[in-house]
């Protein structure tokens, strides 16, 4: 009986143990065209964030999809969505390609850490600094940006002061003709809301910025200049606010071209509204600027450098 026993654990010791291949490891440039499609919901798109051909990105996720056994995206004609599992692993792979970034930065630039304190105003901090503030992020994970949101003419001051290391301001070229660096330039319109009439009241309800805005200025010195009654219906420093006032038609607002959404149309000389003018974006920075301020300041121009390029 202990023979039989002893047999026993030795045929089952002798067997061998089920196969079991080793997992696939995910490649990080496949995770950061994963991402790209996710953010951007669109194959070309995201092929011109990650600069490959859009056959090449379709490539990628193919393989990535025969990897996972599983589909990532439902896809129509003109865009793509998550599916589940997409959802589930783009957490994984923004995780991923953060700490893959850290890694290599505590190595590549390891000098390259600290605080930088950036200002700007209302309307660029909601718009765009999130995704200038991202993609700095990624490439220089060790440096912390600080950001005050404050009125253009509050923010030179800060400089002044040296309370900011450099600071996004928006400008009347007439009023500052060498004051900063200019990094784009664009035109402010007038934004109603699509199909609305409030352009058409009289007085015109206007929607602006508080006292200082150089887009308020400019907008109710032109429709004083024209004679065209008006009333300030809304006065708030933040643009959601102006926004939302255009959208429910109860007013008009001076806004920069590319702040004019699908939901919204730019109203001019044909709907009796004078021209507004173009105003500059400028970086203003301390006179000794550390490194990990000019590599923020670099990452702006940056960004700033597509958006012109993609508009012209």
């Amino acid at each position: 009986m202990i023979w039989c026993l002893i047999s026993d654990l030795l045929i089952e010791v002798a067997m061998p143990t089920p196969f079991r291949p080793p997992l696939p490891l995910l490649d990080n440039d496949v995770l950061r065209t994963f991402v790209a499609i996710a953010e951007t919901g669109n194959f070309s798109n995201a092929a011109e964030v990650v600069l490959r051909t859009p056959s090449a990105v379709s490539m990628q996720i193919k393989k990535l999809e025969e990897q996972l056994k599983t589909t990532l995206f439902l896809r129509d004609a003109r865009s793509v969505s998550l599916t589940q599992h997409g959802e589930m692993l783009l957490s994984y792979a923004r995780r991923m390609i953060a700490l893959s970034n850290e890694a290599v930065s505590r190595f590549v630039m390891p000098d390259l850490a600290g605080i930088v304190r950036l200002g700007a105003p209302d309307d660029i901090a909601e718009r765009l600094l999130p995704r200038i503030l991202k993609d700095f992020a990624e490439t220089f994970p060790s440096i912390m940006v600080d950001v005050t949101v404050d009125m253009s003419s509050a923010l030179r001051k800060r400089i002044e002061e040296q309370r900011l290391d450099l600071a996004l301001f928006n400008c009347n070229p007439r009023s500052f003709p060498n004051f900063g660096e200019v990094i784009h330039t664009e035109k402010l319109v007038w934004a109603g809301a699509k199909c609305g009439n409030a352009h058409l009241r009289d007085p015109l309800p206007i929607s602006v910025w508080e006292e200082g805005c150089v887009w308020r200025q400019d907008a109710i010195s032109q429709l004083e200049k024209q004679k065209r009654p008006y009333r300030v219906a809304y006065a708030s420093a933040h643009s959601m606010a102006q926004r939302a006032a255009v959208l429910s038609d109860l007013a008009i607002a001076p806004f920069p071209r590319s702040y004019v959404t699908d939901e919204m149309v730019v109203l001019g000389p044909q709907e009796n509204l004078p021209e507004l003018f173009s105003f500059d974006v400028r970086l203003l920075t301390t006179p000794q600027l550390s490194v990990p301020g000019k590599a923020v300041a670099d990452s702006i121009r940056d960004f700033y450098g597509q958006m012109t390029r993609a508009a012209a």
